[in-house]
């Protein structure tokens, strides 16, 4: 449950500071608008877009020309068209700075370090900018990265940005399937890829499959190889193949020339998970892009130039794209590759970040909630063994994160720290929800709805739910915004986009998540809609009885979903126990009793099945669907999406669940 008394709220001091606060001032003396507290700026900012988002452009810093129209056709959604005649470069924001303080740092597990100043970035952007205009690259054409959350990465990335061609990245833990489910869609005309990376302490190469991903993607021009666990891999073995060095080596460092583009120029091609078919490509835009993620990190997460931000993240996951553009706002980027419990030294298992957290200075923590909750449960006590004295904001997100972790971190980690629980996806590049540096922290609770944002939850029939009703519905958006996707790839006359977000409410963004408003106005995430349990037509979040399965020592990780049965559907529960314990009717029982005793009998599960594992996504997602697909001997169109697909076969053919 949420709580009535807050577990933080920020100081005078801290909230004097703040970013927001001062951004809430210049709104009021250029506007001339009342906003004496966040809900009535965020109400402003919704009602007044075309004001709202000209004052995010001169506040937060954007480099470019706005030109005079802020928005076109601001009540169709899909079809808004946001500062038509605007021109600015996405990478040019992120590469302002060209002095000697750190740009980035990079951890790859404790094998590697590095450390780039912002000059130094300017410099390796620009050779490798010109190296791709030399072998063809231009407006609108695609680059790809099959990487890992290494500088390489970066640079490529922004060297693409800047001459207005199309960056899509995906880790190199995917498989050749998975790769050409993504990257044969989009045909990238440059590949960038590493000869293999450090997991756990454990190489994993990678060229093999980067000879098959580039021998059945004819679009490519070149493949460059950038060494990571070989100091000299073979480009060779791969058709049109280059080692980076030798990519970069004809060209010397100067000015970049950032092409001007259209603020909806394509930036980024994004993909959806893919666990029930060929993932989709998510089109994501320069000014959207930009502009969102300004607003989001100086607003919202009280970043401030100098500011050391970290986020554990691959290249395929959307976060990335996040934490990235955080160098528009003049901060150091913290990149970590690898295992979040790779061992450090003598270190416990799980502390080797919070270890970079003190030796890099570490302002802004981002993880996963299963993260949180997995050292919750490893018992880990960073407040006992860590300083973490520059620490002052950890975002969570990935799925909701749980009552009894918001009271973890408090406890275990730092108890002067803004945990911001954050929610959004692939789907829009940033959040609909997530932290404020002005309001105090509730249990359970996302503290906002985003600047902008005209979020809203809304019951089956289309209305809304009011704030503190208790009622749960659907997350929508009401309005456009511009970090809302330009379209989707290869989907000229959009009924695909249209089908995926406007389908249910019409001229409404319907985003799949089943949620709440608080008496708080924050919002309490139940669950994907389409993973609601439905037993005898009442809705029920699956996130609902996770935090109570969760709760138990002996239960590690657990995975819910509703069978079809005899004419209604029944919910099954599958819990993964620490090893070497064994589900017996006792612990059976005391998981039906906790369920029971902290929500409602409806909520009991009619099954709970033990499993060695759990599938999930790249990302770390749960995937309730997939599982459901194999409980009701459907098939999981694209297991090439998961990272452990194999889990997928202590589901099938259950004797448990047979009629």
């Amino acid at each position: 449950m949420t709580g009535e008394t807050p577990l933080w709220q920020p100081g005078a001091e801290r909230i004097a500071s703040a970013r927001l606060a001062s951004f809430t001032t210049a709104v009021r003396r250029r506007w001339q608008v009342d906003c004496g507290d966040y809900a009535s700026l965020w109400r402003w900012s919704v009602e007044q877009p075309e004001a709202f988002w000209t004052s995010v452009w001169e506040e937060c810093g954007v480099l470019g020309e706005a030109g005079p129209t802020v928005v076109e056709d601001r009540d169709r959604m899909p079809g808004a068209r946001w500062f038509p005649q605007a021109r600015l470069n996405y990478a040019e924001n992120l590469l302002r700075r060209r002095d000697d303080g750190d740009a980035l740092v990079f951890w790859g597990e404790n094998r590697l370090r590095r450390r780039l100043s912002h000059g130094e970035l300017h410099a390796q952007v620009s050779r490798c900018a010109q190296a791709l205009r030399a072998a063809g690259v231009g407006p609108g054409d695609r680059v790809a990265g099959y990487l890992p959350n290494m500088p390489e990465a970066l640079i490529a990335m922004l060297a693409t940005a800047s001459l207005g061609a199309v960056w899509s990245s995906a880790s190199p833990d995917f498989g050749v399937q998975g790769v050409l489910d993504r990257f044969g869609q989009i045909e990238p005309k440059v590949l960038f890829c590493v000869d293999g990376y450090w997991y756990n302490g454990k190489p994993a190469g990678c060229m093999t499959r980067n000879v098959e991903v580039a021998a059945r993607m004819p679009s490519l021009a070149q493949a460059v190889i950038v060494p990571y666990v070989d100091a000299e891999p073979r480009a060779d073995l791969i058709h049109n193949g280059v080692r980076y060095a030798d990519f970069v080596a004809p060209f010397v460092a100067g000015e970049i020339a950032f092409r001007p583009l259209p603020f909806d120029h394509p930036l980024f091609i994004m993909f959806s998970s893919g666990t029930t078919g060929v993932p989709k490509c998510i089109v994501h835009c320069h000014g959207g892009a930009l502009l969102q993620h300004l607003k989001e990190h100086q607003l919202h997460g009280d970043l401030r130039p100098d500011d050391r931000i970290f986020y554990f993240t691959t290249c395929g996951w959307m976060m990335w794209n996040w934490l990235v553009s955080a160098l528009a706002s003049g901060a150091t980027l913290l990149l970590y590759d690898g295992s979040p419990f790779a061992r450090n030294g003598a270190g416990a298992a799980g502390e080797i970040l919070f270890d970079y957290a003190d030796a890099e200075r570490m302002t802004h923590f981002g993880t996963s909630a299963k993260f949180i909750d997995a050292i919750a449960k490893a018992g880990l006590q960073p407040r006992a063994t860590h300083s973490l004295r520059a620490l002052r904001t950890m975002f969570s997100t990935g799925s909701p994160l749980a009552p009894e972790s918001f009271d973890y971190v408090y406890r275990e980690i730092k108890q002067d720290l803004l945990l911001a629980s954050i929610s959004g996806g692939t789907d829009i590049l940033s959040c609909f929800a997530l932290g404020n540096p002005l309001l105090p922290v509730y249990r359970g609770e996302l503290q906002c709805r985003g600047l902008g944002m005209a979020v809203s939850v809304f019951d089956d029939d289309g209305r809304p739910l009011a704030a503190g009703s208790g009622e749960r519905g659907e997350l929508v958006c009401t309005a456009p915004f511009p970090a809302m996707p330009t379209g989707f790839w290869n989907d000229p006359d959009g009924v695909r986009y249209h089908a995926a977000y406007f389908d249910r409410f019409p001229n409404v963004w319907c985003h799949g998540d089943y949620v709440e408003l608080t008496a708080h106005n924050g919002l309490i995430i139940y669950g994907r809609s389409d993973a609601v349990l439905n037993p005898g037509g009442v809705r029920i979040g699956t996130a609902e009885i996770y935090r109570e399965v969760e709760k138990l020592p002996e239960i590690v990780e657990s995975l819910v979903i509703a069978q079809d049965w005899r004419g209604d559907v029944r919910i099954v529960l599958f819990v993964r126990l620490r090893d070497g314990l064994v589900l017996d009717g006792a612990l059976v029982d005391r998981v039906k009793q906790q369920i029971r005793d902290n929500t409602t009998a409806r909520h009991v599960p009619a099954k709970v099945l033990q499993v060695a594992d759990i599938p999930r996504t790249k990302s770390g997602k749960i995937v309730e669907l997939a599982v459901r697909h194999v409980v009701h001997g459907r098939p999981v169109r694209n297991i090439e999406a998961l990272a452990n697909p194999e889990a997928l076969e202590y589901f099938r053919d259950r004797p448990e669940l047979q009629p």
